[in-house]
């Protein structure tokens, strides 16, 4: 009787649990409206903006920090005193943290103020005064905390003071105080510090001399204390000083007007001196608490979460001053909305998530899904995500579409460039007799047109770059459109669009060149020209194949030197490469930052500067001269175009390419509009949060019909199994 009874209790609890997990697996699915949501459930509804990063950010400390990827950070954290407008082209500087932009005066060298700097050559001085908003409040942080008598609480930690704590927002205690302008100074000092290595202190060190008598002076200090902290703010910078709480005056040496562009960048940040000397405490560089790892702010965010290799975190700032969205903008702005919250409060964005995604794959899947709210392009989703039409227009493709996702576009202020050596004898022939200067330039407008960048551009990117006619990439002040616009060299203009001369002009300039049909007309002795690269980018197998076919149509024979890079520098560098391929990425949208790149001083071989091609024109030298200190207007424009069309005529690149960036953003992200120089624009951006979340529910219904087919097929196999044991064990009763 016991076994029986046993064997009905078993069944009975058999058949139980069967049931319970078979009702329990559909229930979850039933009620789970995202069962693959990869963030916590109590972020679902909030005002959060979902976005990933693929490369760890090295440097977040503003004095050192120089990389893209880390420039998405710690632009939200740090206000320097200038900053683009979000909205205008060709970009503008407009005051960020600064009252009003900076008022800048000239001297000569007896010290007389000069009315403006119209004659370059008499400036000796330039003073640049900068006002700092009042008011403005630093983020909530533990250096600034004060205990009941009003001293530091947090300078003399111990190691035990250290226990369990691993970020600034470990301590108990926070403060803040106003922003002044000693901050700003006490930043410009950090330039100088040799335990920082500043990658832009030898440049600014040129027009504020004062650095290098800091640096020297710190080196030592360094050397006497290895382990101390160091109070920049017992070391005067000579060109530095303050003017009052809120105004400071940096002297410049000589005329250098592009300087206002770096006081865009958090270089020129505010640095509080009581964070320097929180985090230079014993055991703080141990726990990673230091100004590179968590760096202060006066900006719209603060970071709250900083583990590089998984997951960043940012924060609205409590302490944040009134800011307001723009109501003026580009023409086309009000037609795409961009204008529809003027003067609105800023940020719109309580709190910004980034997850580090290594494979492009899952990041592309989860853009889908709708938990990241934008992402990039990359050549594996291309073909999924926008359609090539015939005349290469780029549109969005009808899934995309159907999605409400958004395409944005825009051409980054890049250049790339084929390179011709101009020291070279066959290609250059810079310093020969007339005769054969003339043969190297025609032989350089030949190879020029017959490059066909456009097909390599559809190839190899995609349709993700727009064909260079000079330097100078659009959006940048100096740089045509249109007819206007085209090297008349390569191009010419036919229905409307600039249109390649094709292979036979190429041709006819070959052979004036003296090379008909690719050989000497004098000797017969067949054209080589030879590209010296290295075995990756534009080394690359399938780009040089690319290459000699162009070059074999033109009729010249096409040889690559590919060496490893250190290699490939040092011929650059020594002036023996014949052809090469290089790049600039503009630090700032002045036509100086990129016509220097042909500026004879600048030479490569000699002066190690970046004229790579080592291109000398004392016409061209003359112009630059003039152009760099001109304020933007119709005069320096027209010197521009002189500048760009000696350079045309000469070819000393093939002007090769701007890179076009590619991203999507769902239709519920507002007021994105890109920009390679805007770098703090997430202030700007806007979360329609209901609409996401009822996007995430349709895409990620849960699929319930595999859960249904398990509980059907544990009715249909696992029942009649249990009523086979059951009559087995009845019949084994009996028999017993």
């Amino acid at each position: 009787m016991f076994r029986r009874a046993l064997s009905r209790i078993s069944c009975r609890h058999v058949a139980a649990r069967v049931r319970f997990f078979a009702c329990a697996a559909l229930l979850v699915a039933a009620c789970d409206p995202t069962p693959n949501d990869p963030y916590p459930a109590s972020e679902r509804g909030q005002n959060i903006l979902y976005s990933a990063f693929t490369e760890r950010p090295k440097h977040l400390d503003p004095v050192q920090s120089f990389v893209e990827d880390e420039a998405t950070f710690l632009y939200q954290i740090v206000e320097p005193p200038l900053q683009y407008h979000y909205l205008k082209r060709p970009y503008a500087l407009a005051p960020g943290v600064a009252a009003r932009m900076p008022t800048v005066r000239y001297f000569d060298a007896a010290g007389r103020e000069l009315k403006d700097a119209s004659a370059p050559e008499k400036v000796a001085k330039s003073v640049v005064e900068i006002a700092i908003r009042p008011g403005v409040r630093w983020q909530p942080h533990p250096a600034f905390a004060r205990d009941e008598n009003g001293a530091p609480r947090y300078f003399a930690l111990t190691a035990a003071d250290l226990e369990d704590i691993y970020s600034p927002w470990d301590f108990r205690h926070f403060g803040s105080r106003e922003l002044v302008a000693n901050d700003f100074i006490y930043e410009i000092k950090r330039l100088a510090n040799p335990r920082l290595h500043s990658p832009i202190f030898e440049l600014m060190a040129e027009y504020l001399p004062g650095l290098k008598t800091l640096y020297a002076q710190l080196t030592e200090e360094a050397k006497k204390r290895p382990d101390e902290w160091m109070n920049l703010d017992a070391f005067p910078l000579d060109g530095v000083e303050e003017v009052d709480r809120h105004t400071y005056r940096i002297t410049l040496k000589g005329l250098y007007p592009q300087f206002l562009y770096w006081l865009s960048m958090p270089f020129f940040g505010p640095m509080p001196p009581e964070v320097d000397r929180f985090y230079s405490q014993p055991g703080m560089a141990e726990r990673n608490l230091s100004i590179d790892a968590w760096p202060p702010g006066t900006g719209p965010y603060m970071l709250v979460e900083n583990n590089p290799n998984a997951r960043m975190t940012m924060a609205k700032n409590p302490n944040f001053h009134p800011d307001t969205y723009p109501c003026e903008g580009a023409p086309g702005d009000a037609e795409a909305g961009l204008l529809a919250d003027c003067g609105k409060p800023l940020p719109f964005i309580d709190k910004m998530v980034f997850t580090r995604e290594r494979e492009t794959i899952p990041y592309w899947n989860k853009f889908l899904q709708g938990y990241y709210d934008a992402a990039g392009i990359s050549s594996d989703n291309f073909d999924q995500a926008v359609s090539v039409g015939g005349q290469g227009e780029v549109t969005l493709s009808d899934d995309m579409a159907a999605r409400g996702i958004v395409l944005l576009t825009s051409v980054a202020p890049s250049t790339f460039y084929l390179g011709f050596n101009m020291r070279d004898p066959l290609v250059g022939a810079q310093d020969a007799a007339p005769a054969q200067r003339e043969r190297a330039r025609l032989l350089r407008q030949a190879i020029s047109v017959a490059l066909d960048v456009e097909e390599y551009i559809s190839i190899f990117l995609n349709g993700r770059g727009v064909p260079a006619m000079q330097p100078i990439s659009p959006g940048i002040f100096g740089a045509r459109e249109g007819e206007a616009g085209i090297n008349p060299v390569v191009y010419e203009w036919r229905d409307g669009r600039a249109q390649r001369r094709g292979m036979v002009e190429a041709k006819r300039l070959l052979a004036e060149a003296g090379w008909p049909n690719g050989r000497d007309a004098k000797t017969g002795e067949p054209l080589i020209v030879n590209l010296d690269s290295t075995s990756e980018g534009m080394g690359s197998k399938a780009t040089v194949d690319w290459l000699a076919k162009q070059f074999r149509a033109l009729g010249v024979q096409f040889v690559v030197r590919s060496t490893d890079w250190n290699r490939f520098q040092d011929k650059i560098l020594q002036g023996n490469a014949q052809l090469f391929f290089m790049g600039w990425n503009a630090d700032y949208p002045d036509p100086e930052n990129l016509l220097f790149l042909l500026y004879g001083p600048q030479a490569k071989a000699g002066t190690q500067g970046n004229n790579s091609a080592n291109y000398v024109n004392p016409e061209y030298d003359r112009l630059f001269d003039r152009m760099k200190v001109m304020p933007d207007g119709a005069a320096r424009q027209q010197i521009i175009d002189r500048m760009v069309n000696i350079l045309r005529h000469d070819a000393p690149w093939v002007f090769w390419l701007h890179p076009k960036a590619y991203s999507l953003q769902h239709g519920w992200v507002k007021n994105r509009k890109p920009g390679a120089m805007v770098r703090n624009g997430l202030k700007y951006q806007r979360i329609d949060v209901a609409a996401r979340e009822q996007a995430r529910r349709e895409w990620n219904r849960p699929v319930r019909w595999p859960l249904v087919l398990a509980a059907v097929a544990l009715v249909i196999f696992v029942f009649p199994a249990i009523r086979f044991w059951r009559r087995h064990e009845s019949a084994t009763a009996r028999d017993a």
